[in-house]
């Protein structure tokens, strides 16, 4: 993982999580630390993979795709998960 790699992750990581908590309605009851950090972990997370995949060593376009992939599944994630009101099993 190089440098450029590990910012652009943090960056995409932080934008999908900002996007994602303001532009989806499902995400209110998220709080906003919480969408971010998952956004960053996993886009970080995401770069780790493509990084141990490739031998490359070199940021490229599959690294930017799966790092917005996997922080927007990430956040998409926590947001099913997080939340929920009126649920009840009984």
């Amino acid at each position: 993982m190089t440098a450029t790699g590990l910012g652009t992750a943090v960056a995409i990581g932080l934008a999908v999580g900002a996007v994602g908590r303001f532009a989806v309605p499902g995400l209110r009851a998220v709080p906003v630390w919480l969408a971010l950090v998952v956004g960053v972990v996993t886009a970080v997370l995401g770069t780790v993979v493509v990084g141990l995949a490739d031998a490359g060593g070199r940021f490229g376009p599959l690294d930017l795709v799966v790092q917005v992939g996997s922080a927007v599944a990430g956040v998409a994630l926590v947001a099913l998960t997080t939340g929920r009101e009126g649920s009840d099993p009984t």
